[in-house]
């Protein structure tokens, strides 16, 4: 049976995951110098803050505790879908 813990160390790692893709993906940006697309260069500011704001939806999560897990539990799952959206239009 999936517990709580287990869904927000689920989100944990994969939040880790995203976060080391997207500085890879920082970080190729930085390389290409001013020759980057300006459209991959906004799309990459937009994965930036949608990363920040799932990043910021668990911590909320983790501090109001599991018994709130049924009132932010909508707000982390939107966070998440629009993070996992921003990669893959990135990824296009």
């Amino acid at each position: 049976m999936e517990t709580v813990e287990w869904h927000i160390g689920k989100m944990e790692a994969e939040l880790k995951e995203w976060g080391a893709r997207l500085d890879k993906l920082v970080a190729k940006a930085h390389a290409s110098g001013t020759g980057a697309k300006i459209d991959y260069r906004n799309r990459l500011d937009d994965l930036s803050q949608k990363y920040a704001a799932a990043e910021a939806r668990l911590t909320e999560l983790k501090a109001a505790g599991i018994n709130k897990w049924d009132t932010y539990k909508g707000g982390v799952e939107n966070a998440w879908s629009e993070l996992a959206t921003a990669f893959t239009k990135l990824a296009n």
